[in-house]
């Protein structure tokens, strides 16, 4: 078999009843947290926009729009969910050969969800096989070192999700990944140099592409094959003549599934960056307050190859004018901390970003890759160590290595339901909210997902 036909018929054996408990909860979990991001962005401009497009288009089959009583085409609603879900950079991750953020495939799996009738078994079953389909590709090969984006990997695990619940044949699924993968490879440009809004929608396009191709591929589109190893197709163009295998899938031969092993964040900044705001905060428990800017004499992060590369290398960083560039630097974030001694989604309003007093400090601040770093960086944690000088001499420094919601450090089911309400509590009524809850933890007796979503109505 080439490498679509052996994820075809690994899709296609997906069943909610052999999962283990710990796959099953850990996807309420995730609906739980996406949710909530979603909710937390609703008021960004992004997500206006792209629910502005969602409720131009309604169908006969409808997916809810989140915070919305709108249904809109399920392409169109995994869109406009998905921007919501990723845009503040607070949504899962998982970090590999290729970074990703799992959770980005719930908007597409779940806007079919709800189109087709499914229920929340299929659910869940279709969101840790996106998961394990997207997470097992990025341990396989980094797309990002060839100028693609992480996302790119996302027409596949959407298309994997969405055929699960529509019932596909082994060709079928086959058929979906061409469909999705031929026309929607995703350049890296999206996340280099200065950064726009199509930061957080990248993915969002990714799960609108990857539905896209599934309703297409229900119908009886053929799409073009082997989408792997044929010519001119994403081993020849996307890996550059380099191919790969997925030896492991989760659930053969007793192989955990991949949504046990990815990290729920604590602070809305680049997974990377974690640990430094970790430091940062420690550093501000230590010396008993927040650090006045005026007297910080410069900053130093030592960090491992891979945060340098993605979150601190480019001059932007140094000077951040978006918000999406904001949220991917490093030293912008670790500066913030030191001086705000919080990380929240305040800190990434433009009065704060472009707050001279702040900049300064950033001016200051030196970012270098610390090659012992490396052999820690995924599996043992995403250590980052920073140090302080103050103008009196005065050295601070902490490093911090495993932050709150890492796979070797997960956060309690307190802890995500706090993160959830504290994104959810100002836009919702408390009653709405504790139906809500109730509906995502008992998500494997809901027949009516519909009926879910109206609990989130704005």
């Amino acid at each position: 078999m080439n490498l679509a036909e052996r994820l075809a018929r690994y899709c296609a054996g997906i069943k909610y009843d052999t999962l283990p408990e710990s796959s099953r909860k850990e996807a309420k979990r995730r609906v739980m947290d996406s949710l909530g991001c979603g909710l937390g962005a609703y008021l960004a401009e992004p997500p206006k926009i792209a629910r502005e497009i969602a409720r131009s288009a309604s169908s006969d089959y409808g997916a809810t729009v989140l915070g919305t009583a709108h249904q809109s085409t399920p392409e169109l609603a995994a869109f406009a969910n998905g921007v919501m879900f990723r845009y503040l950079d607070y949504n899962d991750t998982y970090l590999s050969k290729e970074p990703a953020h799992p959770s980005d495939n719930i908007a597409a799996v779940l806007a079919v969800a709800e189109a087709f009738g499914a229920d929340g078994q299929d659910l869940i079953a279709a969101i840790v096989l996106s998961y394990e389909i997207q997470c097992r590709l990025c341990d396989a090969y980094s797309i990002r070192k060839n100028g693609w984006d992480h996302v790119t990997y996302g027409s596949f695990s959407t298309a994997a999700g969405c055929g699960l619940l529509l019932g596909f044949s082994e060709q079928q699924f086959v058929n979906a990944f061409g469909l999705a993968a031929a026309p929607n490879n995703a350049m890296r440009i999206t996340r280099a140099g200065e950064l726009s809004m199509w930061k957080g929608c990248a993915f969002a396009n990714a799960s609108r592409n990857g539905v896209f191709a599934s309703l297409l591929a229900h119908l009886g589109m053929s799409g073009p094959a082997p989408i792997f190893e044929g010519e001119m197709a994403f081993f020849d163009q996307i890996c550059k003549g380099e191919s790969f295998d997925l030896p492991k899938l989760g659930g053969e031969s007793g192989e955990p599934f991949m949504i046990d092993r990815t990290y729920i964040k604590k602070y809305p900044a680049e997974y990377h960056s974690q640990s430094a705001i970790d430091a940062a905060l420690e550093i501000v428990n230590e010396y008993g307050r927040p650090l006045d800017p005026l007297q910080i004499r410069s900053v130093e992060i030592e960090t491992f190859t891979v945060s340098w590369e993605i979150i601190a290398k480019d001059p932007e960083k140094n000077r951040p004018s978006s918000r999406e560039t904001a949220d991917h630097s490093i030293q912008y974030i670790t500066c913030a901390a030191l001086i705000d001694g919080e990380i929240t989604q305040k800190s990434f309003d433009e009065k704060r970003f472009t707050d001279e007093t702040l900049l300064n400090v950033v001016a200051k601040t030196n970012v270098t890759a610390h090659a012992p770093y490396d052999d820690l960086y995924p599996a043992k944690g995403i250590p980052n160590r920073v140090t302080v000088v103050l103008e009196d001499g005065s050295v601070l420094t902490k490093e911090a290595v495993a932050p709150k919601g890492h796979a070797l450090n997960p956060m309690s089911d307190d802890e995500v339901v706090a993160k959830f309400l504290s994104q959810a509590s100002p836009l919702l009524r408390p009653s709405q909210i504790e139906a809500g809850l109730e509906a995502v933890w008992e998500l494997e007796d809901q027949q009516d997902l519909s009926s879910m979503m109206a609990n989130f109505v704005v």
